[in-house]
């Protein structure tokens, strides 16, 4: 999963903001630290709004520089999406978890799922696991 944002010099900094994502916006004292600042504050504010249940907007835009999500994020961003208008309670109950269990796997914060778990969830959403490196 990649947002992408832009970067504008302002006087001494560059400021990197997200179009999908308002709420961000962070600066360095050049393109590629404001870029790393971006990612920083990417991570950080999809982190934060998963973990208090808040709506996340899907990546659109298309122009300016790619950054990104951290894989524990983006899985759970993805587990969210698959999981559409299904309780997290009747997931983790075909997966053969506790509810408890499953939200974590749904909180960037606490998730740390193996691969088995991973393949399992996989085989409850009719998908097949892809590990690419």
């Amino acid at each position: 999963m990649v947002y992408n944002c832009t970067i504008e010099k302002e006087g001494d900094e560059y400021i990197a903001q997200f179009p999908d994502m308002p709420n961000i916006v962070t600066c360095g004292f050049s393109r590629e630290e404001a870029l790393a600042m971006a990612k920083e504050a990417l991570d950080g504010c999809l982190e934060a709004d998963i973990s208090r249940g808040l709506p996340i907007p899907p990546p659109v835009y298309k122009e300016g520089y790619p950054v990104p999500v951290t894989n524990h994020i983006a899985l759970s961003l993805r587990l969210r999406e698959l999981r559409g208008e299904q309780s997290q309670t009747d997931i983790a109950r075909k997966l053969g978890l506790s509810y408890q269990s499953y939200q974590r796997l749904e909180n960037p914060r606490k998730a740390n799922p193996t691969v088995k778990t991973l393949e399992r969830i996989a085989r409850v959403y009719g998908r097949e696991l892809s590990i690419s490196m």
